[in-house]
């Protein structure tokens, strides 16, 4: 059976973060992946550059508990790496590490933030869709790589959780082509788990202190969850914060492209370790906005595709910008893998002619003026 530790974490305290951190390893017999010498490259999720109170990245103390336990095991080459949000500028990283609280990781702890913008081509491992992926340098060369993701909703793929928060490893600006190459969210979600597949990470914490929920990734509310989990298996994980936050396993799209490839075990076949009955699921945990509108399947064919267009006009939940709050910085535009995103007048604007619904403008906007639409046909 597949093991994931569940255990209650109720603050970011230094101190009870760092006996968590410990119990995880203990309890997946994690010493025997680590040695000194290591390169060992920490992956947070830093989506934009938002402080830890908004709950929309990893916290630092987290983080920090994992760099301690790390070099209690003789572990000091460590570097904390990802590719956020827009282009990937070492000034635009050295500002998003700040307001994150990783700077200050490094420093108190002597380990490095990245700040070369370098990736290499690997070749995509037990991959379906993608024959290679472009990564940045520290994932690419490193010994160990160690996932720290955020636990939170998210309007295109439902969950960010474990293997979502791996497409940081994609650099700057060219994760907006894989939105526009793979439109539809279940085919991006499939490549995910092809991405998943070759950065293949040593483990992964989960950070549900504080988690997201409603229009995550960056748009939602923060929530008290009080747990931090673990796991070698990053699909396993995913399957158990499905569980916690109540979301089917079909809406979290990234388990359900994992388990169409025997990737994704069922949650009856996880062995819970540490708190098992914490895993119940929280209660009133708020879904994103976006909801499936799949009636397609149950019409007569020569009515499809014209329902398919309808749907795709009318029913498909769409970003809408609110005019008052929109500061006219240009971020939603700067990440438009379809480039219907201008800014006159002060104000962006979407042309929908061509808008694929990826909602990375909704992921990006910093100061939250982009809304996620539904009609009104289906939803109340």
């Amino acid at each position: 059976m597949t093991r994931v530790s569940i255990l209650s974490t109720t603050e970011y305290n230094p101190a009870l973060l760092d006996s968590a951190v410990e119990q995880h390893i203990r309890l997946l017999g994690l010493d025997r992946l680590l040695r000194p010498g290591l390169r060992v490259t920490l992956k947070p999720n830093l989506l934009l550059r938002r402080s830890p109170e908004e709950a929309t990245t990893t916290h630092p103390e987290l983080v920090a508990a994992v760099v301690r336990a790390l070099k209690r095991r003789g572990v000091t080459r460590i570097t904390i790496a990802d590719s956020p949000g827009g282009p990937y500028l070492s000034s635009l990283l050295a500002g998003i590490y700040k307001a994150s609280g990783m700077a200050a990781v490094t420093e108190a702890e002597g380990i490095t933030c990245n700040l070369e913008v370098g990736w290499q081509e690997v070749p995509a491992q037990n991959a379906r869709q993608v024959s290679s992926f472009n990564l940045i340098d520290p994932v690419a060369d490193a010994d160990l790589v160690i996932n720290l993701c955020k636990l939170k909703t998210h309007c295109m793929t439902g969950l960010s959780g474990a293997v979502k928060n791996l497409f940081g490893c994609v650099p700057g600006l060219q994760k907006p082509e894989f939105h526009y190459r793979f439109k539809n969210p279940e085919e991006f979600c499939g490549m995910l788990v092809d991405l998943c597949e070759t950065v293949r990470p040593a483990v992964t914490f989960v950070d549900a202190v504080v988690a997201m929920e409603g229009d995550g990734p960056s748009g939602g509310s923060p929530r008290p969850v009080g747990l931090t989990l673990c796991a070698e298996n990053p699909y396993a994980l995913d399957v158990a914060l499905c569980r916690l936050i109540g979301m089917p396993e079909e809406r979290a799209l990234t388990v359900k492209a994992a388990r169409t490839r025997g990737l994704a075990p069922a949650l009856s076949e996880l062995e819970l370790v540490g708190e098992p009955e914490r895993l119940a699921p929280v209660e009133g945990f708020r879904m994103p906005a976006v909801k499936s509108v799949d009636f397609n399947t149950r019409l007569p064919r020569f009515i499809r595709r014209p329902a398919d267009w309808f749907a795709g006009r009318f029913l498909t939940p769409r970003p809408a910008i609110r005019t008052a709050g929109c500061i006219g910085c240009g971020k939603c535009a700067e990440s438009c893998p379809a480039h219907t995103i201008a800014v006159s007048g002060g104000k962006a604007h979407i042309d929908y002619t061509n808008c694929i619904r990826c909602y990375c403008c909704h992921e990006m906007c910093p100061v939250k003026a982009i809304d996620i639409r539904r009609s009104g046909l289906f939803y109340h």
